[in-house]
C-alpha cells in the first residue's frame, strides 16, 4: 500500500484555477444595435459592429492616425471640417476627438460612421420653416436648410450628441407629413466599373 500525503493528493487531483472572466465594457451602449431607415420596400439596415470604433476629429488631420483602417471625410456638408477615422479594437480614455461606434450596412457589410446629422423631408408643399417648433419639440435643431428643396433640411440633436440624434429618430417620424428621415452615415466610396 502506498502512502501519499494529503497535500500531494490535493495538488494532483484538484481542478485547475479558473481564470477571472472580465466582460468588455460596451462603450457604445447608448447607441442602438440596429438602425433601420426607409420604407419596407426600400429599407436600409445598419448594424452596430463590435470591435471597431470611429474618432471624429475637429480638424481634418494631415496624416492618418496609426492603426486606422479607414479614413472618411464628409466634404462640403461639414461646417467644422470633421474627418473620421475607423480603428479596430476598443477605444481607450486617451483618444482625442469624439468617439462613436461603427455600423455595417446590410447586406454588403460596408463600414458606416454616423455623423450626428439627420436628413428630414416633408411632403411637397410643407415648408421646413413651418415645422421648426415640431422639430424643436422632438429634440432637434435645423443645421442647414436647402434652398432648392424648402421641404427638406439637415438636423442635429439639440444636445449635440450623436447617440441622441439616432435615438430620437422615432420622435421625428411622429411629426405629421414627414416622408423621409435618414441619419447621415459616411461610408467608403466604392468605384463602379462600367463595361
Amino acid at each position: 500500500m502506498f502512502y501519499f500525503p494529503a497535500e500531494y493528493f490535493l495538488q494532483v487531483y484538484s481542478l485547475p484555477l479558473i481564470a477571472e472572466v472580465k466582460f468588455q465594457n460596451d462603450y457604445f451602449s447608448e447607441y442602438p444595435e440596429q438602425i433601420r431607415v426607409g420604407s419596407d420596400s426600400t429599407a436600409i439596415s445598419y448594424t452596430r459592429k463590435s470591435g471597431y470604433y470611429a474618432i471624429h476629429y475637429n480638424n481634418q488631420p494631415k496624416t492618418v492616425a496609426p492603426g486606422a483602417i479607414l479614413q472618411l471625410n464628409d466634404g462640403a456638408m461639414s461646417t467644422k471640417g470633421y474627418a473620421y477615422a475607423v480603428f479596430p479594437g476598443e477605444p481607450n480614455q486617451s483618444e482625442q476627438g469624439k468617439l462613436s461606434p461603427v455600423y455595417t450596412i446590410e447586406p454588403n457589410g460596408s463600414l458606416a460612421v454616423p455623423t450626428g446629422l439627420v436628413f428630414i423631408r416633408f411632403a411637397e408643399g410643407v415648408d421646413v420653416k413651418s415645422q421648426h417648433e415640431a422639430i424643436n419639440r422632438a429634440g432637434y435643431e435645423v443645421v442647414k436648410s436647402l434652398d432648392y428643396a424648402p421641404h427638406a433640411a439637415w438636423l442635429r440633436a439639440q444636445s449635440g450628441n450623436i447617440a441622441d440624434a439616432i435615438a430620437k429618430i422615432p420622435q421625428l417620424e411622429a411629426i405629421p407629413k414627414v416622408e423621409n428621415i435618414e441619419p447621415q452615415m459616411l461610408m467608403e466610396r466604392g468605384l463602379r466599373l462600367e463595361h
